[in-house]
């Protein structure tokens, strides 16, 4: 009887313990994803080329109901775009830029490192690292005068600074909303980026711009979008026709979605709706499809939505946020 009973307990407890488990798994998290943008490091043409260098740092992250990181992408993009000191763009203007996760090994900071890692590694131990933590605790870890890990249990695989990307978590944590995601959902990240709109000097001012578009999403078992959040940065970097910059470098870049009603889309709409509104409505219709299915909507010649039950929402073109959502759902 005795022997009956205690199986009967240890079957009771291994129940209990998939129950708790599943309920974990199918817990409701937010998801967010901030950017944030420098152009510090641009420099004047003279002897040298200029260079207009835009640095991108992106985080997606799922929060749950305590505060508490679920999951956590760290991704990074450096556009660089040189002009001459006759104003003229020296870099093409059909240049894409891969993110620092996409570069791998070919950003070579490898060959640099103390530890033998390169970014993507680091980044990847990074968000590993504050996985399950509050911001308020990874606001605690600490750091030198130049922002790098000082203690044992981080300094071994992360030795890049990372103020920035504490700020970007912390930014990430702060947007999160409930969009449908669950616990037990991959977190993914997509980015691309372009400097089709930059122009040469002439008459007017010189502009090299980085245009990118980010996709944040979550995908369930059967590979089906639970949540997306969808941004983009234009970061603009002027000059004239001596190849000198007069932007102002230490300006604060915000993204279309910080933006809102400031971006001015909403006036010139047929359908009265501003950037990121749209960019809201298409990453709600991607929500429950899959990945191919986002991939087969229609659009026309400029990229925008060629299907009737989109285009009262949404009327800019998608084509650059499809490319994003392709990219983080290949990873």
């Amino acid at each position: 009887m005795k022997k009956l009973a205690a199986v009967v307990l240890v079957v009771l407890l291994v129940s209990a313990f998939f129950v708790i488990n599943a309920a974990t798994n199918t817990q409701t998290v937010k998801t967010g994803l901030a950017v944030i943008t420098e152009l510090g490091k641009s420099t004047n043409a003279g002897d040298k080329p200029g260079l207009a260098q835009i640095d991108s740092t992106v985080v997606a992250v799922t929060v749950d109901g305590n505060g508490k990181i679920v999951k956590c992408v760290i991704d990074a993009v450096q556009s660089k775009i040189n002009f001459d000191a006759s104003g003229k763009l020296l870099t093409p203007v059909n240049t894409t830029f891969p993110t620092k996760n996409e570069l791998g090994t070919k950003y070579g900071m490898k060959k640099a490192s103390k530890i033998g890692k390169e970014w993507n590694e680091q980044a990847a131990a990074l968000a590993k690292y504050v996985t399950g933590k509050t911001i308020n605790q990874i606001k605690g870890i600490a750091v030198d005068a130049g922002g790098h890990p000082t203690g044992s249990d981080l300094k071994s695989s992360v030795t890049i600074s990372i103020n920035g990307y504490i700020a970007a978590i912390e930014k990430a944590v702060k947007q999160a909303q409930n969009l449908g995601a669950s616990a037990s959902d991959e977190l993914k990240l997509g980015v691309v980026t372009n400097m089709a709109k930059s122009v040469n000097a002439g008459d007017k001012l010189g502009v090299a711009e980085s245009y990118s578009t980010y996709v944040a999403i979550t995908q369930d078992a059967k590979g089906k979008i639970t949540s997306c959040v969808i941004d983009a940065t234009q970061g603009r970097v002027s000059f004239n026709k001596s190849g000198k910059i007069t932007s102002d470098l230490k300006a604060v870049v915000k993204s279309k979605n910080e933006l809102g009603t400031a971006y001015g889309m909403k006036k010139a709409s047929k359908i009265g709706k501003e950037w990121n509104e749209q960019a809201a409505a298409f990453a709600k219709y991607v929500t429950g499809k899959t990945p191919a299915e986002v991939n087969a909507i229609a659009v026309n010649a400029e990229g925008k939505p060629a299907q009737n039950d989109l285009t009262a929402s949404v009327t800019v073109s998608i084509s650059d946020m499809k490319a994003a959502l392709a990219k983080a759902a290949g990873k």
